[in-house]
């Protein structure tokens, strides 16, 4: 009776979830595409009256040269820019306040992002705090950003996290290396560039992690209980893109015209999922994120196909369009069979990308808190076609803890 009514309480929840991202506005970034979208951004900055911006980064594009182009660009229009290169993967509230820190010290006006998810996130939780008087960890939740945060721009270097379209930022506390994430739709970007010049340098295995990142985030928009027509739109796009181009992406990396479909399928997928949410591949993956340090695409990239067969029975019709748009099926086929060869090709991507199946560092001691961290999570964030219990979790959790490849 107790599961029976929580259920129930969950799907008006989520409900209610879905009419607030109907009702409440949430803009979308001013995008500049292609070899000089760096510049362009630049410019825009500049003609907004803004004269000094943080630029927030990881040691990683401080290395390739990439922070120092950026403050290169902005100095040739007139902008001064301060630099903090200390973001870490996953990062924490210690990370947000020394940005934060050099943010005021150096009388900053508005926060520039340049790299993958971790230093996007980072940067829109400074953007933030520089507005709002109070601690990172009072930030963390939903609509806790009363006011409206610096003025805010992202450069992804990867084509994965679509954090430059999301009104979500993931920060960690650094005592229990939890995630948090903070929810406001005053955290989307101002203006993104997508620059494909700055994605040529991604490594193979990375290139294959971020963007099984974004078919993920798109599979489980489609597959939401609160998908739209409108996140449908977005969700095919971003899967069109990446069955079509991330093969491509990853086998031959200076391919600009591959990257730059890559970086605009990790757009729309964050489009998709910023209305649609997500569901259990995310919870588990940010739970093993956290107590494993696992990489958050390579998570995703083993658990999806797992929870698409958990899913399947509730979510058939969904991933037989699916199956029918990607041409894995004729029209003729049944829905049971289309759904399950989505499944199979994403097992098939795996293998192509020379991804991984199963995680060997999962301990099976640790199976039931992974099962209950990750289902804590998806319960009041993620509307999910098919509801999951403990025992259900930490089958899912074994299966992928095989040592057999």
């Amino acid at each position: 009776m107790e599961q029976k009514l929580y259920y129930w309480l969950h799907r008006l929840y989520m409900l209610g979830l879905k009419i607030a991202a109907k009702v409440l506005p949430i803009s979308k970034p001013t995008l500049f595409i292609g070899k000089d979208a760096l510049k362009q951004l630049c410019h825009s900055v500049s003609i907004m009256g803004i004269d000094k911006v943080l630029i927030v980064t990881d040691q990683g594009i401080v290395k390739l040269g990439f922070a120092k182009k950026l403050a290169f660009e902005f100095e040739r229009v007139g902008v001064h820019s301060a630099i903090y290169s200390d973001v870490l993967p996953d990062p924490t509230y210690d990370q947000v306040e020394a940005g934060l820190a050099i943010y005021r010290e150096q009388q900053c006006q508005g926060v520039v992002a340049i790299g993958g998810g971790s230093p996007i996130d980072c940067a829109k939780v400074i953007a933030a705090g520089a507005t709002n008087n109070k601690p990172v960890r009072r930030l963390v939740g939903l609509l806790k950003v009363w006011k409206s945060p610096a003025p805010t721009f992202v450069i992804p270097t990867t084509s994965g996290t679509g954090s430059e379209v999301t009104v979500a930022a993931v920060v960690s506390d650094p005592k229990t290396h939890q995630k948090t994430p903070v929810m406001d739709p005053k955290l989307v970007p101002i203006a993104a560039a997508l620059d494909p010049s700055l994605m040529l340098a991604l490594p193979a295995p990375i290139t294959a992690q971020t963007g099984m990142d974004a078919l993920t985030h798109a599979i489980e928009a489609y597959i939401s209980c609160n998908a739209t027509a409108e996140t449908d739109r977005y969700a095919l796009a971003a899967i069109t893109l990446i069955d079509e181009n991330l093969e491509k992406a990853v086998k031959f990396g200076q391919n600009a015209t591959a990257r730059q479909n890559m970086a605009l399928a990790s757009y729309y997928a964050g489009l998709a999922f910023t209305k649609a949410s997500l569901g259990y591949v995310h919870a588990i993956a940010h739970t093993l994120g956290a107590k494993y340090g696992t990489p958050h695409g390579l998570a995703n990239a083993v658990v999806l196909p797992h929870v698409l067969e958990f899913s399947k029975c509730a979510a058939e019709a969904n991933m037989a369009k699916l199956s029918t748009a990607l041409n894995l099926t004729n029209q003729y086929t049944p829905d049971r069979e289309k759904a399950q060869a989505l499944i199979e090709y994403v097992k098939t991507l795996q293998k192509t990308l020379d991804l991984p199946s199963h995680f060997e560092h999962i301990r099976h001691e640790h199976v039931n808190e992974l099962a209950r961290q990750s289902l804590h999570e998806a319960r009041w964030n993620y509307p999910v076609p098919r509801y999951m219990e403990q025992e259900q979790c930490e089958k899912l959790i074994l299966a992928i803890a095989a040592s057999t490849k």
